[in-house]
């Protein structure tokens, strides 16, 4: 399992890239704003963080259940052995 220490700083810098993205999505609507492309670079830099946590997140998970599978086979070629 992933270690909850480890994900609790990448789950903070999600929430303020998130809340950034809303302040300057804001801001772009209300005029006196950023460029409408800076506004999106900011949304769109907070997506690839985010879906760069979950596939990390994801590919310990497989490491994992991969370990446990091959785990599994040793046993089970030992079980025939024996008999």
């Amino acid at each position: 399992m992933v270690n909850k220490n480890n994900s609790d700083w990448k789950i903070i810098i999600i929430w303020i890239l998130f809340v950034l993205s809303l302040i300057i999505a804001f801001w772009y609507i209300f005029g006196n704003s950023p460029t409408f492309e800076q506004a999106i670079l900011v949304f769109g830099l907070t997506v690839l963080f985010t879906l760069t946590v979950k596939v990390v997140q994801i590919g310990t998970e497989l490491k994992s259940l991969t370990k446990s599978f091959i785990n599994l086979v040793n046993d089970l070629k030992e079980g025939k052995l024996k008999k």
